[in-house]
């Protein structure tokens, strides 16, 4: 029989990481805004969507319901791409026995919501065609909007990095002599 030894006191547990749905929060909310578009304009659309354009002509038509597929067929496969993403690398993180921190969240974060940069510019192109096919107007060039958004993810990814490189820069593990040591190194 097993007895309990009250000798030596007993260390906290660290906390598993978890699936958090923070870490695809930007591509469900880029997913639900392009399902609010399509529902308030689907109604409006002509039976014949003209989708691509030159010239600000439109060259190519597609059916009404074939381009409500294709758009939030698209925005679908982002959030399972996303989601994908996320259940991986907190799957590992669990298998590799790392504790919950701030850091692996900001990261995971990171991993998880960076799908959502090619999702607006998508959002962006619909959005457009919808426009164009309901009131006969164009947003700005998808060129210059989708550069816009890569910048500014650009920059906004660079501060998050940098964020979890500051949070790293204190982290300290015990080795099996019982001394700690830097996990950088």
């Amino acid at each position: 029989m097993t007895a309990i030894s009250t000798a030596e006191p007993l260390k906290d547990t660290p906390k598993k990481i978890v699936f958090r749905w923070a870490y695809v929060a930007l591509p469900v909310i880029v997913l639900l805004i392009a399902i609010a578009i399509d529902a308030v304009s689907y109604g409006r659309l002509p039976q014949d969507t003209a989708y691509r354009f030159s010239g600000g002509l439109p060259v190519s038509r597609v059916s009404r319901g074939g381009f409500l597929v294709w758009t939030l067929g698209l925005q679908l496969v982002f959030v399972l791409i996303s989601l994908a993403i996320a259940l991986f690398i907190t799957g590992a993180a669990r298998r590799m026995q790392l504790a919950e921190s701030q850091l692996n969240r900001t990261i995971f974060g990171i991993m998880g919501n960076m799908v959502a940069l090619p999702q607006i510019i998508v959002a962006y192109a619909m959005a457009d065609i919808f426009l164009y096919n309901v009131y006969g107007r164009a947003l700005p060039a998808l060129w210059a909007f989708a550069l816009a958004v890569l910048f500014m993810g650009g920059i906004i990814m660079a501060v998050l990095f940098t964020r979890a490189f500051v949070q790293s820069r204190g982290l300290k593990t015990e080795n099996t002599s019982g001394s700690e040591t830097d996990v950088r190194k």
